[in-house]
């Protein structure tokens, strides 16, 4: 098919809410159709109404959104393939299963739950194959179906898959491709309430929507030789294939939670900036070169191609997210900044904090932070002593390594005489505290510390004097008051 021809589809199952594997798959795939010049269509499989989760769509459709993932055809816009919910095209599967039916592709089985549990739980004891059904049903005389007619039983529609034989297919990332038949069961097209599964479901919708590439993860490898099966009985030409690589852990394992791996929506409620997730996840198993790493979107679209997908399984390193989501964050203006920490700290800063939250001492404190965020939700964590009235520490932390609580004391009385005679700009402030720092003796280092301590309660925290200076004269002096207080005890 040419490229003018492209139409490919993200088709998410609201079982759960959107994980880093899904969205790079619709990534993936709308990099491909927005470099093809093609059409890229989200349609929700939701025909697994037992594991359905409420609000699954909306933040699928949300997660798509913030991240500029658009679509030409979807369950919220129409087209003309529609409908592009599953549950509102059973008619035409349930026609498809009788089709395959009548055409001695497929049969109906009446085996209850608790015999296919018994068969299986046997097969397993007996280490026979590991196939799913044993074809019990596959040559019922029509007297026996009848019998089962009549007990009321409904039936699941089974494919016939050939006993023997090989199916292969060429897939665009690992070439030919071939399974032995006998290595494969007859599964389940249709269920017993009448909704498909997704073998039928995606194969049919796929050749109605006029799919040409389909693009998806590595697991459904192995799912790929049935829906070649399914498309050679139903006489329908198949997409072209592509199945990309496993994303894993940092340990080389199948990435999940521990690995720092959560949905799309909580990176976006974190505080990470979209155009750092498309250029993270585009790079989980794809390439220009082996140094490029940052990428605007619109370079990605122009660059992007299947043949430079890889092989092999992406690594997912939180660090670098967090990395590359602080590049872009110190790259924004002042303003722009501003204008995305300001929800983040209305949200999160402890509510002791008056809202809201100035706007004009938030623009203060940003050449402060701006080189030290990785996100933008770290800010009302990290320098919540900008707002807060009193920060609360143990007095051990003034102390740090080296200072005896008499000499705290004592550098903290000299530091607040000092400090009451000046105006709280950056450079007056460290003419006055530098030598002082010599006039009692200590290192700067310790002296400084012990002044970063007692007015932000941390011991890591952005430049001191520039701080002081935010912070304000009042503050700071009540705040070394509090300090002195605390040792005092």
């Amino acid at each position: 098919m040419s490229e003018r021809n492209v139409r490919v589809r993200f088709a998410p199952s609201p079982t759960g809410y959107p994980h880093i594997g899904n969205i790079r798959t619709a990534l993936f795939n709308w990099l491909f159709a927005r470099h093809s010049g093609g059409s890229f269509i989200v349609r929700i499989e939701d025909t697994d109404v037992s594991r359905k989760v409420k609000g699954a769509i909306e933040a699928i459709l949300d997660g798509l959104r913030w991240l500029g993932i658009d679509w030409d055809e979807g369950p919220d816009i129409g087209g003309d393939y529609g409908p592009y919910f599953q549950s509102q095209r059973l008619d035409i599967y349930q026609k498809i299963a009788r089709l395959l039916v009548a055409d001695g592709y497929a049969y109906y089985c009446y085996c209850s739950p608790g015999r296919l549990a018994k068969m299986r739980a046997e097969m397993a004891e007996r280490k026979e194959s590991t196939r799913s059904y044993d074809r019990h049903c596959r040559n019922l005389s029509q007297e026996e179906r009848d019998k089962f007619e009549a007990q009321g039983i409904t039936p699941v529609v089974r494919f016939k898959t050939p006993l023997d034989g090989e199916t292969s297919f060429n897939d665009l990332i690992k070439g030919e491709v071939t399974f032995d038949n006998s290595t494969l069961d007859d599964f389940v097209l249709l269920k017993s309430d009448g909704y498909p599964t997704y073998h039928l479901a995606n194969i049919v919708d796929d050749h109605l929507m006029e799919i040409s590439h389909v693009l998806r993860a590595d697991e459904w490898l192995s799912s790929t030789p049935r829906h070649i099966l399914l498309y050679s009985a139903l006489a329908y030409e198949p997409p072209l294939f592509t199945h990309l690589p496993m994303i894993l852990g940092s340990d080389g394992s199948k990435l999940s939670k521990r690995h720092g791996a959560v949905s799309i929506t909580e990176y976006r409620d974190q505080g990470y900036l979209p155009q750092a997730m498309i250029n993270f996840l585009t790079l989980l198993g794809w390439s220009l070169d082996d140094r490029t790493e940052l990428f605007t979107t619109e370079e990605l679209v122009r660059h992007f191609s299947l043949e430079r997908i890889s092989k092999t399984g992406a690594i997912f390193s939180q660090d670098k997210l967090m990395w590359m989501n602080g590049h872009y964050i110190r790259n924004m203006s002042p303003g722009e900044l501003r204008e995305h920490l300001l929800p983040f700290l209305e949200k999160h800063l402890p509510e002791e904090v008056k809202r809201p939250v100035s706007r004009e001492y938030v623009q203060q404190i940003i050449p402060l932070i701006q080189e030290r965020l990785t996100t933008f939700k770290e800010a009302a964590d990290q320098f919540a002593f900008f707002f807060i009235d009193q920060p609360d520490y143990e007095p051990d932390l003034l102390l740090g390594k080296k200072l005896t609580r008499e000499a705290a004391i004592a550098a903290l009385v000299d530091a607040l005489t000092q400090l009451r005679k000046l105006t709280f700009e950056a450079s007056s402030l460290e003419l006055a505290l530098r030598p002082l720092a010599s006039e009692l003796g200590m290192k700067t280092g310790d002296f400084f510390g012990l002044l970063r301590v007692a007015t932000t309660g941390s011991t890591a925290a952005p430049p001191l004097f520039q701080t002081m200076a935010v912070l304000g004269k009042d503050k700071c002096l009540k705040r070394i008051e509090a300090a002195l207080d605390k040792l005092r005890r």
